[in-house]
């Protein structure tokens, strides 16, 4: 920390992705005092790039993290905290979050940017090709694999559904459902109609060189080639915060349900992957600002009230938390 030993700060962010940080950016700008507290374990560490952010196409994620980072720390009222934030509550007027070293930091409002996990797909040698060959989302990677041949790794409707996706990027596709597909008849001739093969076969292992995959090796020993493999994943919260603080998830528990940056309780706030269904960093970024804006005014809004009463009443203009007020 750069400041104080545990100060009472306007807002404090969970979570140091583009959202926080784009969050955490803004407010600074608007003089105020944020406490962000991150974990250091983004989503995207894998990636060796990220895509689709005007100006930062094909940039390494942790060297775009570090630019961002380091231009928030330009602004003295930010103070940062690498550490994991393991219980929040909120009282009467103020919101305390609990690290797990057991600190205690207070703020009048709570933004909650703790993003999403995927679970990744438990086949042996995937975390050799994770982030490389092996992908999850084509609209980051799919140019990057374009007219490839492509293995599309997903069970279920929701595998089937992804396949026909990937084919904005390739028809060089195979859906392997690693087992039984379970899939209704119209959706098996739909995939025949695009030319989508269905291999039912169990997968023991992905082979390749370096962190190029070359295929997947199946039980009976045969060998399917691809250039790249894409998989439909299930995802899950990073953190349980938002049950603590009351909010509801949707039914897979990876979501917070009817958020737009607001929770609809009052001074807690979401962005990023925790409430959006378009996640791309750009997306989260817009996200984080979004929830600054309106966490802002609404500090605005609270600050003239009771300056507004005071002065009214001839009363003492009571001390605001705004960096701006301590300068006057």
């Amino acid at each position: 920390m750069s400041s104080t030993e545990n100060p009472e700060y306007d807002v404090t962010i969970i979570g140091g992705g583009p959202a926080g940080l784009s969050a955490a950016l803004v407010l600074a700008r608007c003089r105020r005092k944020v406490l962000l507290i991150d974990d250091g374990e983004p989503r995207n560490a894998k990636a060796k790039a990220m895509h689709g952010f005007l100006s930062r196409d094909g940039e390494s994620p942790r060297e775009f993290l570090r630019i961002a980072r380091e231009q928030v720390a330009a602004y003295e009222s930010v103070d940062f905290i690498e550490g994991e934030v393991t219980c929040a509550k909120r009282g009467d007027e103020r919101f305390t979050v609990w690290t797990k070293d057991e600190a205690a930091h207070t703020s009048r409002t709570l933004l909650l940017a703790t993003g999403i996990s995927d679970e990744v797909p438990p086949l042996e040698g995937v975390q050799q090709f994770y982030g490389s060959t092996v992908q999850l989302c084509p609209y980051c990677h799919g140019w990057e694999h374009r007219d490839q041949a492509i293995i599309v790794y997903g069970k279920g409707v929701e595998g089937a559904e992804f396949a026909l996706e990937m084919l904005g990027w390739s028809r060089k596709l195979v859906l392997c459902t690693d087992g039984p597909a379970d899939l209704p008849q119209e959706l098996r001739e739909k995939l025949g109609r695009f030319e989508i093969a269905i291999d039912e076969e169990r997968i023991i292992a992905l082979e390749g060189e370096e962190d190029r995959i070359g295929g997947a090796r199946f039980e009976s020993g045969r060998f399917l080639a691809c250039e790249a493999l894409f998989f439909y994943s299930r995802q899950r919260q990073c953190s349980t915060l938002a049950q603590q603080l009351g909010l509801e998830l949707d039914d897979d528990g990876a979501q917070i349900e009817h958020c737009d940056t607001t929770s609809g309780i009052p001074g807690l706030y979401v962005a990023g992957n925790t409430c959006t269904g378009l996640q791309l960093v750009i997306m989260a970024a817009a996200d984080g600002t979004q929830a600054a804006f309106k966490i802002n005014q609404a500090l605005l809004e609270g600050d003239i009230e009771l300056a507004d009463d005071a002065l009214e009443n001839d009363e003492p203009v009571p001390e605001l938390t705004t960096l701006a007020a301590a300068e006057t």
